[in-house]
């Protein structure tokens, strides 16, 4: 075999990362681009990101994994956690209990700028799901409202009131009542990982392997409202940007999780666990407006 000069192997090197850029380029969803791409020990990644920011330090990306539930939450019954969201200091998890079949109540655990955690356990209705019931949830940009939603096919995403921020909701341990609904205009299957770009639009990221309801799989779908979270019921509309990147050595199934929007730099962040073997890492990809 011929020997490249220390030239030519300077430029196979350079094709090849571009090359790697064309590649997530091409794979990135509509009004998006790929920025970069890193990869977090599933240890503590691989169902869900936040970006928390306490006054005073530096910004810090909170991730959450079954082994980041505190024992004392697991011994109620709380064997799940989605994905999480974060404002002003505050984070906001949500959990699903995994004992009780079927599940009659699902959780927002609370942790405040100081550490100081308060749960609000919300008693399911009859019409809201009970499996699955707490996939994610995302804080609207005005700190008013949570925004959850369910794992399987969903029509509806739940509306109820910040704690600590909106005044209509609790301070103290308890329910979390349910002040409206956003009815989606089209069904969504899987969305892992949701969060607030805009006012009125939501970023949401789907473990869909099919594509019966949208011309790809693994889909990053766009929830537009028709005006910013009130507290009423209102339809939104789903539009498909396309399939989530997604890159492996590894063939198989991907499972898409978590989803943040960092406002200040404008970086949407996803989590995609690869097929296995790949998936002793979460892959983290970062992505900017076109």
């Amino acid at each position: 075999m011929r020997l490249l000069t220390t030239a030519a192997k300077a430029l196979a090197i350079s094709a090849a990362a571009v090359l790697g850029c064309a590649s997530l380029a091409s794979a990135s969803p509509a009004g998006w681009r790929v920025i970069g791409k890193t990869s977090v020990a599933n240890s503590i990644s691989g169902e869900g990101i936040t970006t928390l920011r306490l006054p005073g330090r530096a910004p810090q990306t909170v991730y959450r994994n079954g082994t980041t539930i505190p024992q004392a939450l697991k011994d109620e019954g709380w064997g799940h956690v989605g994905d999480p969201d974060s404002l002003r200091g505050y984070t906001f998890d949500v959990y699903q209990d995994t004992v009780t079949n079927p599940p009659t109540s699902k959780m927002y655990l609370v942790t405040a700028p100081s550490g100081e955690t308060t749960e609000f356990v919300h008693p399911l209705r009859a019409d809201e799901p009970a499996a699955n019931a707490n996939a994610q949830v995302a804080v609207t940009p005005d700190g008013q409202w949570l925004v959850s939603g369910a794992l399987g096919d969903a029509t509806e995403l739940y509306v109820s009131p910040t704690p600590f921020l909106n005044r209509r909701a609790p301070r103290v341990a308890g329910d979390l009542p349910l002040a409206a609904r956003i009815h989606l205009d089209h069904p969504v299957r899987s969305a892992q990982g949701c969060d607030f770009v805009s006012p009125a639009r939501l970023l949401c990221a789907t473990s869909d392997s099919a594509n019966d309801l949208y011309p790809t799989s693994y889909q990053l779908l766009q929830v537009d409202l028709p005006h910013a979270v009130t507290g009423h019921d209102v339809t939104a509309h789903v539009t498909e940007l396309g399939q989530l990147p997604l890159s492996s050595t590894c063939t198989g199934a991907f499972t898409p999780e978590g989803v943040d929007y960092d406002a200040p730099t404008g970086t949407l962040r996803v989590e995609v666990v690869p097929p296995a073997p790949c998936n002793t890492v979460t892959d983290v990809y970062s992505l900017r407006r076109r």
